[in-house]
């Protein structure tokens, strides 16, 4: 048995170091994000505005959660994460926000933080779920769908299980060139692209699998999303195995399903 941690403080810092080289075009991702979140409807009168509360699974060192409390300025976004390390950095970051960014250490897999006092507007996550199994996942839609207020969102960014060896072959290709290019633009030379091959990051390529990793395929995913109760269940972004997909909770009187 593989007796390592989901995610150990050593990956924190790999990734705190980086993350922005591995993961394909980080920039437009976050911002495709952050367009998917339910705009939040003023109230008659501003003293009657409440905030609105947003929380993001393993928020890491908060870039998201930075990006939804400038575009949503009425918004509390809570950052769950299960490093110490991770939630340390993105406390420090984001400061500036005061008590609109509130963090908790918590596990994934546990559903005992599944409960929340306040209706959820958005949950979002980034490069997560892929370390639960299917059934884990399901459960995880199921319990995400019914903490969401009316007309709340899921977005998920993830990696997801190609469907085919060709596929497979085509992702792990892609993510390599990406890699290689986002080397090139930030640091002006192939050492992050050196690390991200020396130390086995991209998990399409090749035989050996790290047993933290399970990726569930996409369309397995829509269907529990739909399954949960969502409505308009749809795939935003895709490149390189990382996609980006979710849907929402459906008003009174609409019904759900897939887009």
């Amino acid at each position: 048995m593989n007796s390592k941690p989901v995610w150990d403080e050593a990956d924190s810092r790999e990734f705190l170091d980086d993350g922005r080289f591995f993961v394909p075009e980080r920039e437009a991702q976050i911002a495709a994000i952050c367009t998917l979140i339910p705009d939040i409807p003023e109230p008659p009168e501003p003293s009657e505005a409440a905030p609105v509360h947003i929380v993001e699974l393993c928020c890491g060192e908060g870039l998201l959660s930075g990006a939804l409390l400038a575009r949503l300025p009425r918004a509390v976004v809570h950052g769950y994460d299960g490093s110490e390390a991770m939630l340390a950095h993105a406390r420090a970051a984001l400061a500036a926000h005061g008590d609109r960014f509130v963090t908790r250490q918590f596990d994934l897999q546990d559903a005992g933080w599944r409960r929340f006092p306040w209706p959820v507007h958005a949950f979002v996550t980034s490069l997560a779920l892929h370390h639960l199994d299917g059934p884990g996942k399901r459960r995880l839609f199921a319990d995400l769908a019914a903490a969401l207020a009316p007309g709340g969102a899921l977005v998920i960014a993830d990696l997801v299980l190609p469907a085919s060896p060709e596929a497979t072959e085509l992702a792990a290709a892609v993510w390599d060139l990406e890699v290689r290019r986002r080397s090139l633009d930030i640091a002006g030379d192939l050492r992050p692209y050196e690390r991200f091959i020396a130390t086995g990051w991209n998990l399409f390529d090749g035989p050996a699998a790290d047993p933290a990793d399970k990726p569930s395929p996409l369309f397995d995913q829509l269907r529990w999303l739909a399954e949960a109760g969502l409505e308009a269940v749809d795939v935003y972004w895709m490149k390189a195995g990382h996609a980006i997909y979710g849907g929402r909770k459906p008003r009174q009187g609409t019904s759900s399903g897939l887009a």
